[in-house]
Order: structure tokens, then C-alpha cells, then sequence
């Protein structure tokens, strides 16, 4: 499936509209080069499952936990950036994060596929011709 979003706001307003769509422990595989609005998809899916705070990329911490009173799932947002490969997730508890029934939305996903699930959700961004700020996203499972 393919979205079109004209803007960072409708990026994030897409993941808002589908994070009801998600069952938990559902692992989200987002695909996509530096600004193209990974961590905005995934505000949106905070705000969608109900997390009021803010969001922001775990660029440094590896994983940020979001989750809070009355919030459908928890969600667990992961920046695979600087990890070396799949070998390095049992170091941050890659397993014990896909056993508490959360939503795992994981940037820079193609550094560990190995290590991802079977159905896997992959969430591609990728920029539009028509203007520098207009986004193709497309969803699907490998």
C-alpha cells in the first residue's frame, strides 16, 4: 500500500491513522535515507496509540521507550544506525523488546534485517519528485 504526504504534518498524521491497525508485537522495519521522515511516522503512531509526550529519535540511546496510562501499546522506538549488525541487538535485549507485546518501530531497520521477524511490516519513505518536502510512503511485508 502507498501514501502520498505533502509535508512533515501529514506524515505524522499518516502514522497516527494506522497505529490502530497494528497488533501488538508487531515489529515495524522503517527503510529510508537521513530527513526523510522516519521519526515523524513514528510520532504519529505515539500520538495514535495514545502517548501524550514527546517523541524524539533514539538516535543516541539506541531505544526510547514510549508508554503511559491508557495508551493502547506501549511503543518502542529503535535507531539501528550505529549498531554494527544484528549480533549487537542481544546487547540492548532486542528479544525481551519483542516479547512484551508493544509496537517496535525500528529506523535504519537494513542493518539488522537478519535479526527482524516473520512479518514484519516494512514501512518505506522515500522522496516524492513533485517538491522536496512530499514523501512516498509504502507499506508491506517480506
Amino acid at each position: 500500500m502507498e501514501y502520498i504526504c505533502r509535508g512533515e504534518a501529514e506524515t505524522e498524521a499518516l502514522g497516527q491513522r494506522l497505529a490502530g491497525t497494528f497488533a501488538p508485537g508487531t515489529v515495524l522495519a522503517f527503510q529510508g535515507g537521513l530527513g526523510m521522515g522516519k521519526t515523524a511516522f513514528t510520532r504519529g503512531l505515539a500520538r495514535g496509540l495514545g502517548y501524550p509526550g514527546r517523541v524524539t529519535s533514539p538516535t543516541f540511546t539506541i531505544v526510547n521507550e514510549y508508554d503511559s496510562p491508557g495508551q493502547r501499546l506501549p511503543l518502542f522506538h529503535f535507531d539501528m544506525y550505529r549498531l554494527g549488525g544484528p549480533e549487537d541487538l542481544f546487547d540492548i535485549g532486542w528479544e525481551d523488546y519483542l516479547d512484551r507485546g508493544g509496537l517496535c518501530a525500528v529506523e535504519w531497520s537494513e542493518r539488522v534485517t537478519e535479526a527482524l521477524p516473520e512479518g514484519t511490516v516494512f514501512i518505506t519513505i522515500a522522496r516524492r519528485p513533485e517538491s522536496e518536502d512530499w514523501r512516498s510512503v509504502t507499506l508491506g511485508e517480506r
